[in-house]
């Protein structure tokens, strides 16, 4: 009974704070208002000044975790929407897919190396630009710290919203198919969710790239991670 009232409790508090962060963020339209960020930093600064552990926050918050799946998939319905789009754009967006999930495994285990950080936290490093629910089943094959990996992936997603801009500007990147492979495969769900509130051509192209980064991951990471160490 404690548990299903904790399970109540949290799952609708997570949802409230999520909500009201959208509306700011509607209000305010910036990087440093993106919902997630807002929503997360706010449940930690709870959970660390009413001295909640995680474990029991997770009571509820697991089932908003077993959320992640269907949400992915649902993201599905923009590809339909745009498919003979897609089928035109085929091998540049697969191509660039394939190049920017490869430097995205290896320069993370580059820098980790350089910097002489726990092999452990460079396994669970290494999947980082994939959405979580891959990310997770990965970072299990290979030996890494599920816990990191899903901070890792959390981070990769907000630093390409907010790196975006510049980053399109700096290197000249004006295509739609460019902008939508980039920010796809590096920064998963979280950076194709707001290229759709940007661009909704962006945002299906960005959902492709991360799908397809997820599998070519899937199958890189271990390989890598066994030919490397």
């Amino acid at each position: 009974m404690i548990n299903l009232v904790l399970t109540i409790i949290f799952i609708i508090g997570t949802m409230s704070i999520y909500i009201l962060s959208r509306k700011l963020n509607k209000k305010w339209n910036h990087p440093l208002t993106l919902p997630v960020l807002v929503s997360s930093v706010v449940i930690i600064v709870i959970l660390l000044i009413s001295k909640i552990p995680y474990e029991t926050y997770m009571v509820g918050g697991e089932w908003i975790h077993y959320l992640l799946g269907p949400a992915v998939v649902a993201l599905a319905y923009p590809l339909y929407i745009r498919r003979r789009l897609l089928l035109k754009w085929l091998f540049p967006i697969f191509m660039g897919t394939i190049v920017g999930a490869f430097i995205g495994i290896l320069s993370g285990i580059i820098l980790a190396k350089l910097l002489q950080v726990d092999e452990t936290i460079i396994y669970s490093l290494v999947p980082k630009s994939v959405t979580t629910p891959i990310a997770i089943e990965v970072t299990n094959i290979i030996g890494g710290e599920v816990s990191l990996t899903a901070v890792f992936v959390i981070m990769a997603g907000i630093s390409g919203v907010f790196m975006r801009g510049f980053l399109f500007k700096t290197m000249r990147i004006e295509h739609v198919v460019g902008r939508g492979v980039g920010i796809g495969s590096a920064s998963h769900a979280i950076g194709s969710a707001h290229s759709l509130e940007i661009d909704e051509l962006e945002g299906t192209l960005g959902t492709v790239a991360m799908v397809v980064s997820a599998v070519i991951v899937s199958m890189l990471a271990p390989l890598l991670v066994s030919l490397i160490f």
